[in-house]
């Protein structure tokens, strides 16, 4: 812990922070992004930090996991020299929010600094402020992002940092940038003791990759086999061959088969079918393109293909996953893990759990 400041040595000034958040935003996100403030201000002197929920969505508003918090109207002052965080999570893709989006460009205009968290992306960018901007959002939401917004550079990457504005992946990226917040304006000596107190390591940096497992207990990959996922991923309208793909690896299609089959638990091919699968799935969701085009964009030769795949997967015609969260479903789900996968592949045992139809 460190040491307290003399009781007479005058406080230093308070940082503000707002967090702007959406209907069925993440709680997990919030509260832990939050706790990193709180705890700051537990281990000084003098509190740091201050804090508040806004909302344009009602005095009381539900997260994704169903509990509900309650938060105040933005109003229309400029927060200039605060921070103001952006939530948003499920139903961002369709949620304009007119109100919103006018008042973060007031903000802007004011040189009030914004970060758009996990779908707050879409808000920022509907606002025009994330042009010319690398950007980042959660992995699994990216294809819908760039679908929607083909001129954002969206990167991989925990969060990225800018004067002005920020983005971050959410999740316990939300930890990493506070953290990284914290050390830039209160020093690292503060930042690394608010991680050892949360338990949270000392933070990782920006461009550490959001997934380590893949879905299936990886948490170190060979450089092949990382550099083979990131050209899968790269071509997903167009998959490559195998033989194309080693040869660009500079390895024979045996060799890398090996190293893929030893290190992911299944072929090349299976890997990027399922990959093709949920970019698939988050179009479907995300945008307005029809099941033919997502096919298509999937990297699918025929509609048949694509929705005997699909439904071998996820349990469901793809024409019924046109909503993230289904009218209905007291929760969203995401079934199609790569572990889940294999385990639905024709001659494999056991089964993907289905919902009915």
């Amino acid at each position: 812990m460190p040491a307290r400041s003399d009781p007479g040595t005058p406080p230093p000034p308070l940082a503000r922070l707002a967090f702007l958040v959406v209907p069925r935003f993440n709680m997990g996100t919030l509260i832990s992004m939050i706790e990193v403030a709180r705890t700051a201000n537990y281990l000084s002197a003098h509190p740091l930090y201050a804090w508040e929920v806004l909302s344009f969505d009602g005095p009381r508003v539900a997260a994704s996991n169903g509990l509900a918090l309650e938060a105040g109207l933005p109003g229309d002052r400029d927060r200039r020299g605060e921070t103001v965080f952006v939530l948003a999570s499920w139903g961002a893709e369709e949620d304009t929010n007119r109100p919103a989006v006018a008042w973060l460009r007031r903000q802007a205009r004011a040189g009030t600094r914004l970060c758009a968290v996990e779908l707050g992306v879409y808000l920022l960018a509907r606002a025009g402020l994330l042009a010319g901007r690398s950007v980042t959002t959660h992995w699994s939401w990216a294809p819908g992002v760039r679908e929607r917004f083909p001129d954002l550079d969206l990167v991989e990457r925990l969060y990225t940092l800018d004067d002005q504005v920020m983005t971050c992946a959410g999740g316990l990226a939300g930890v990493d940038l506070m953290l990284r917040l914290v050390a830039d304006t209160r020093g690292e000596g503060l930042a690394g003791a608010v991680a050892d107190q949360m338990l949270a390591g000392r933070g990782r940096p920006a461009t550490e990759p959001q997934r380590r497992t893949l879905g299936h207990g990886i948490d170190g990959l060979s450089p092949p086999v990382r550099e083979a996922i990131a050209l899968i991923e790269s071509s997903v309208a167009e998959p490559l061959p195998v033989p194309a793909l080693a040869a660009r690896l500079g390895l024979s299609q045996r060799q890398l088969e090996r190293r893929f089959r030893a290190e992911a638990g299944c072929t090349v091919v299976q890997f990027g079918l399922l990959l093709r699968l949920q970019h698939a799935r988050v179009l479907l969701i995300a945008t307005r393109l029809s099941v033919r085009e997502i096919a298509t964009a999937s990297g699918f030769d025929t509609l048949q293909h694509f929705s005997a795949a699909f439904a071998r997967c996820f349990g469901r015609r793809p024409s019924a996953y046109r909503q993230g969260w289904p009218k209905g479903d007291p929760a969203p789900s995401w079934p199609g893990t790569l572990a889940d996968f294999l385990r639905a592949l024709p001659g494999r045992e056991g089964s993907v759990r289905r919902r009915p139809e």
